[in-house]
């Protein structure tokens, strides 16, 4: 039975590898893989009365077919802003406005598209093994810290540092099916 001390640690390393996933599953949304997806526009914020403001507070967005988006400002001074402000993010198409709605028409991805976010993709999958493994890291040391302090037993150590590796180990294999669906989805036409 692994004392409370170590079932902490073990908890708040897990706690940390889960953080990491969720960034990188938030991160993957960004992606621009051919289909519309409003979470494109996370990262484009909005001129709103002298304060930037995230596009998706400024207007709606929504995605009438697989291929556009569309984003309807609540305010309709702001729609040229809106527009500027989703050129300037440099996102791969160009908007288009009809006075009401803003229309953007998502152009499919080259080939050579479709491996740079594969690349970037996996590169991502990487980082987040690294921060990963440097909680595991973390962890062992507070383990041996604890045993050397005589706040656990050697053997309580020794199970810890076997949770810490089941955790990781866990988390390790969830980043790498994350990727996997990432890019499938990214090389699926």
């Amino acid at each position: 039975m692994l004392p409370e001390i170590a079932k902490n640690i073990v908890s708040n390393a897990d706690d940390k590898m889960q953080e990491a996933i969720m960034f990188l599953e938030e991160d993957l949304k960004t992606y621009r893989v051919g289909k519309a997806n409003p979470s494109i526009f996370n990262g484009v914020t909005v001129d709103y009365y002298g304060t930037q403001s995230p596009l998706n507070q400024v207007a709606s967005i929504s995605t009438p077919d697989a291929r556009t988006l569309t984003v309807q400002p609540w305010e309709r001074s702001m729609i040229n802003k809106i527009e500027k402000a989703i050129l300037d993010a440099n996102l791969g198409f160009t908007p288009s406005n009809n006075g009401d709605i803003i229309r953007c028409v998502i152009p499919a991805l080259t080939e050579e598209r479709r491996r740079d976010l594969v690349k970037k993709a996996k590169a991502q999958g990487e980082g987040v093994k690294v921060v990963i493994r440097n909680a595991r890291r973390d962890a062992v040391e507070q383990l041996k810290k604890a045993q050397k302090a005589s706040t656990i037993t050697e053997d309580a150590q020794h199970e810890g540092e076997d949770e810490v590796q089941k955790v990781t180990d866990k988390n390790i294999k969830k980043v790498d099916e994350i990727i996997a669906a990432k890019e499938k989805e990214i090389i699926t036409v």
